[in-house]
């Protein structure tokens, strides 16, 4: 693995490669600015998830963080097989810290994305997995995870974050609809996030306080469902 830097921030041709990636998105143009790439995307974002890593342990000591491409670092070549738009390459860096015993896309966790002019931070499972779906539904609504649950989105809400995740038109059938949370039924991801203008600390070693604040705000909802994915697990053997 190439040796890793002490995070010191993003940079301002990190922005100016995504925005020029955003006007040229062709295999030609990459392959001509694979070095901006390297230097300017890949070194800062490994060692941004190295720094990120070791700090979010104190929000969740068993979390994954691993300082590469299809580790936390997501691929930037998009998947074109099912889509209509055939553009090569995704215009944004995707960086995922995940804690659980399933698969890494099918855990909960933290994730932050640069996509100019914007910054995404968030915490929590983007799509529930189909055999865990009932489980998920099974503790909305128990007496005591459910209350649980209810008081995290609460937390979470009051802090200005977004819930997101929301898939299905209908409460389940064997569900009641006047539940307290009905709403987290129709749900098939459950996530809270916000979404902010790129700031100044993007470009220094604040941005590992900046990123973890609201890491922080997000918790008690990643919390439920680190929760969550241990007692499926244990249900499963």
């Amino acid at each position: 693995m190439k040796e890793i830097n002490e995070f010191k921030g993003f940079h301002m041709e990190t922005i100016k490669f995504y925005e020029e990636l955003r006007e040229n998105n062709d295999k030609h143009w990459f392959e001509s600015h694979r070095q901006d790439y390297e230097n300017h995307v890949l070194d800062p974002a490994r060692a941004f998830v190295a720094a990120m890593g070791a700090r979010l342990l104190e929000l969740s000591p068993e979390i994954n963080a691993f300082p590469k491409v299809d580790g936390s670092i997501f691929r930037i070549y998009r998947d074109v097989r099912f889509s209509a738009d055939k553009s090569p390459f995704k215009t944004h860096l995707g960086i995922w810290f995940w804690e659980g015993p399933r698969k890494k896309m099918e855990c909960t966790g933290y994730y932050f994305q640069i996509e100019p002019p914007m910054l995404w931070l968030g915490g929590g499972m983007y799509q529930i997995p189909d055999d865990m779906l009932g489980f998920y539904r099974e503790n909305v609504v128990d007496p005591k995870f459910g209350k649980d649950l209810e008081r995290a989105v609460r937390e979470v809400t009051g802090k200005g974050y977004i819930i997101g995740g929301k898939h299905y038109k209908k409460v389940p059938r064997g569900y009641d609809s006047s539940h307290p949370n009905a709403e987290l039924l129709l749900h098939k991801g459950l996530w809270a996030g916000v979404e902010v203008k790129i700031p100044d600390d993007l470009f220094s070693e604040r941005l590992i306080e900046y990123c973890f604040a609201r890491f922080r705000d997000t918790a008690p909802l990643n919390r439920w469902l680190a929760d969550l994915l241990e007692r499926e697990h244990q249900a499963n053997g």
